[in-house]
C-alpha cells in the first residue's frame, strides 16, 4: 500500500468502517473518525485527497461537516454514504457541497468505482499508478523513482514528500501540511523532521541533476516548480 493517496473516513458504524478501509487499502492509505466532530476536526488538520461521509452521524451530521468544511474552504471531493436514498437528500447534499453519492447497502466495486473517479477528477489517481514530471517517474504502485533514466532511491517518507510535492507541483505547501500528511497529526515527531527530510530530498536529486527543483520559501513553505516534459 502507498502513502500516496490519503483519505479520510467518517463512518460510525465501526465494522463497516473497517471493512471500507480494507476495500481501499490496495491504493490508499484511510483514516477513520466515527462521529461527525472527529471527522470535521481531521478534515481540518490533515490535507486529505478525499472524503468519504456517512449522512446519519452522532454529535454532527454529515451535511453539516460537509457545510462546514466549504465554509472554511476546504474544497477537498466528498462521497456520501447513506441508507438514505430519497432524491431530497441528494440534492441537499449536492447543495452543500457533496462531489458524490452512495445508498447503502453497496457493491465493492462500485464504492472503488466512485472513489476512483472521484481521485480522477481531482488529479490524484490514475490506472497507471505513475506520477510524471521534470524528468521524474514516480511509480505509486512499487514505490520506486526514476530520474532522467536513472534510479532515485528513496526511504519511505522521502517518497511520500516527494510525491505529495508533485501531486502539488508549481503551489506552495507548508511545513505544517507536509508533516500533517506524511507524519499524521497524531505522530510524536516533531515539525523539524521535516527539514531535515527535505535536505535528504535535496540531495538525492542533485544527484541526477535536479539541483533547484524543491524551493524554500523562507517562513512560508516550500514549493516544487516543475515542467511537464
Amino acid at each position: 500500500m502507498t502513502q500516496a493517496i490519503k483519505i479520510l473516513l467518517i463512518e460510525d458504524e465501526h465494522d463497516l468502517s473497517d471493512n471500507i478501509k480494507e476495500m481501499l487499502a490496495p491504493f490508499a492509505d484511510v483514516d477513520q473518525a466515527y462521529d461527525g466532530e472527529e471527522g470535521e476536526y481531521q478534515a481540518t488538520e490533515v490535507p486529505y485527497d478525499l472524503i468519504i461521509s456517512d449522512l446519519m452521524l452522532p454529535l454532527q451530521n454529515g451535511l453539516e461537516v460537509i457545510k462546514d468544511l466549504r465554509a472554511h474552504e476546504i474544497t477537498t471531493p466528498v462521497l456520501i454514504l447513506t441508507a438514505k436514498d430519497g432524491l431530497d437528500d441528494k440534492v441537499t447534499g449536492f447543495n452543500v457541497g457533496a462531489d458524490d453519492y452512495l445508498t447503502k447497502p453497496f457493491h465493492r466495486e462500485e464504492l472503488i468505482v466512485r472513489v476512483q473517479a472521484l481521485l480522477r477528477r481531482a488529479g490524484v489517481y490514475s490506472d497507471d499508478h505513475t506520477l510524471q514530471t521534470s524528468g521524474l517517474e514516480v511509480n505509486l504502485e512499487n514505490r520506486s523513482v526514476v530520474a532522467h533514466g536513472e534510479v532515485l532511491k528513496l526511504i519511505g517518507k522521502e517518497f511520500d514528500i516527494l510525491v505529495y510535492l508533485i501531486q502539488n507541483k508549481n503551489i506552495i505547501v507548508t511545513r505544517d501540511q507536509i508533516f500533517d500528511r506524511v507524519w499524521g497529526i497524531d505522530s510524536d515527531t516533531t515539525i523539524n523532521v521535516v527539514n531535515i527530510y527535505i535536505n535528504n530530498l535535496r540531495r538525492k536529486l542533485e544527484t541526477v541533476g535536479e539541483n533547484n527543483l524543491i524551493k524554500t520559501l523562507r517562513n512560508i513553505g516550500f514549493i516544487l516548480e516543475a515542467t511537464d516534459e
